[in-house]
């Protein structure tokens, strides 16, 4: 953690959507929160307004490298993890903290060992290049010791930002699911963590509950050369970002309560569960870190009964980062979601667009995961139903790069009605591709 001036982060803004009109006895208050952060200047050409010499703000990152013997078949895996992660160090920015694990069924320091990191220049990358060439494949997986042993080395350093990219292709299989989720649990908070899945024998749930618990992306790569253009994509991606662990700060008047709080662009992400108690009325949920971009959250609100004509403030929201001293900063940006009362059935009855368009756009995400689960349980009937509202609810909101992924794993009859056919044959890669991406979302059309 480490102190803020608003002449080195980004500038957050802050807009509400929402109808605030409620009928009678209405309770339920919807509002989509836009926050977006720009001006930050480590991106493109404005870097050298900022930091000197364009060099951002301090920054570790960690590679995890599966190196069990699965990675060997075929061969191309392994090749192609090297050349991922020389690309990944090649897009280092010079004076970044770096280290590079291998993984099996113990965590191995790869380069530049002895517990330590090394410091990014053109000497550290060459001699990490060199030190790639030593990986080979053997052992089994546990991803958990690799994640502590990425906590060890990002946390020993002093810096703004800490992030780790995790590359596998097989499930985690030498140690429980307890102990993967108690790592998970110990790890959130103290970095993000992009993870992606090689081939097509890895876990989807597991992948994306690594990427989900940890704040960051997660992705199919099915065929072994696409890694080095997408390791360079996500390591350029954290590169940019520049202020670590931004919380949204709810506050609510007494008698309300929060039903949830949703990340709902760019990806669907409930943060209802995650929230920590921040004074009176307050909670904080935490969104991971940020650089130039721009994120839309769905909160909803339970507020008490009231007569026509009356009007509260049902929640507001800000935005806050921790401070080495244990306080924290106010960024600056606020939003207020509103409740007015009314006998207009017209004001009250009509349904925001930004709400209804995530409201699609999460049940979309739900109703594939749903329908995959269903098709492998052997349930033909339940996956076609809801593959087709999936289906429907893609095509409505405009969402074609998922509705291409459904055309893969089922025949489309008829996309406004949601009539579809399961494929009788599916490609493994298309049918995980389909379930990893299913929670990214498009934005409403203003």
């Amino acid at each position: 953690m480490a102190n803020f001036s608003k002449s080195n982060v980004p500038q957050f803004s802050m807009d509400v959507y929402q109808n605030e009109y409620l009928p009678e006895g209405g309770r339920e208050v919807n509002a989509i929160v836009t926050v977006t952060a720009t001006g930050g200047g480590t991106i493109g050409s404005a870097a050298s307004q900022v930091y000197p010499r364009g060099r951002g703000p301090s920054a570790a990152v960690a590679v995890m490298v599966d190196c069990s013997g699965s990675m060997d078949y075929p061969p191309t895996k392994m090749r192609g993890a090297r050349d991922a992660t020389a690309a990944a160090i090649d897009a280092l920015r010079d004076g970044t903290h770096f280290a590079v694990i291998g993984g099996t069924h113990v965590a191995t320091e790869v380069y530049p060992g002895g517990g330590r990191l090394a410091t990014a220049d053109a000497t550290t990358r060459e001699q990490a290049k060199q030190a790639l060439r030593a990986l080979s494949a053997g052992g089994g997986t546990a991803i958990g010791t690799w994640l502590r042993l990425a906590d060890r080395l990002l946390n020993s350093a002093d810096v703004t930002i800490r992030h780790g990219i995790l590359l596998t292709d097989g499930r985690n299989e030498h140690e429980s699911p307890e102990d993967l989720r108690a790592t998970l649990q110990a790890c959130g908070g103290r970095f993000t963590c992009d993870a992606r899945g090689v081939g097509t024998d890895w876990e989807v749930k597991e992948v994306t509950g690594i990427a989900s618990a940890l704040l960051g992306t997660a992705d199919i790569v099915a065929d072994p050369a696409g890694l080095a253009a997408d390791f360079t994509r996500m390591m350029e991606t954290a590169m940019g970002k520049e202020v670590a662990d931004v919380s949204l700060r709810v506050w609510t008047p007494v008698g309300t309560a929060i039903r949830f709080v949703k990340q709902v662009a760019p990806t669907v992400e409930d943060l209802t569960a995650r929230r920590t108690e921040a004074g009176p009325r307050a909670g904080d949920y935490p969104t991971g870190s940020w650089g130039d971009e721009s994120r839309d959250y769905h909160l909803c609100v339970q507020v008490p009964a009231a007569g026509l004509g009356q009007e509260m403030l049902a929640a507001r929201v800000s935005l806050v980062v921790p401070q080495s001293d244990g306080s924290v900063q106010n960024l600056g940006a606020q939003g207020l979601v509103r409740a007015v009362w009314t006998d207009d059935m017209t004001a009250s009855t009509a349904i925001n667009p930004q709400v209804a368009h995530y409201t699609g756009q999460a049940e979309l995400a739900q109703a594939i995961q749903q329908g995959l689960d269903l098709r492998k349980a052997g349930d033909f009937d339940g996956a076609t139903a809801k593959l087709g509202r999936a289906v429907q609810l893609a095509g409505a909101s405009g969402n074609a790069d998922t509705a291409k992924l459904l055309a893969k794993v089922v025949d489309v009859v008829d996309a406004a009605t949601g009539t579809v056919r399961l494929k009788a044959k599916v490609a493994e890669a298309d049918e995980m591709t389909l379930e990893t991406r299913s929670t990214k979302t498009v934005r409403v059309k203003k």
